[in-house]
């Protein structure tokens, strides 16, 4: 039981790590303050949820498994928010503060 609460917990912490990334990716004003907002907080998020997932788990083949999506998603994560930002950077208009 006190496992089960533990891992709703986490799952809860990180679903609302999600609803900030979504909030500042829909409030900040350029696309660098977005970017970060949107990796920082999907990163934290998506740990916090594997690892409540993960505490469920019924052998440690699954807990590999979620270990590997949750690697594989920040990679992907990572390397897109690269892309995307040096993408902007080149694209010569820069960051606007208005």
């Amino acid at each position: 039981m006190m496992l089960e609460s533990l891992s709703m917990i986490l799952i809860a912490l990180g679903t609302v790590f999600f609803i900030a990334g979504t909030v500042g990716l829909l409030r900040f004003p350029d696309i660098y303050c977005r970017l970060h907002a949107l990796t920082k907080a999907d990163g934290l998020g998506l740990a916090l949820i594997a690892l409540g997932v993960a505490l469920l788990a019924d052998s440690m083949g699954e807990v590999f498994r979620i270990i590997l999506i949750w690697f594989f998603v920040a990679v992907a994560s990572a390397t897109c928010g690269h892309l995307i930002a040096r993408y902007e950077r080149r694209s010569g208009e820069g960051p606007s503060y208005d």
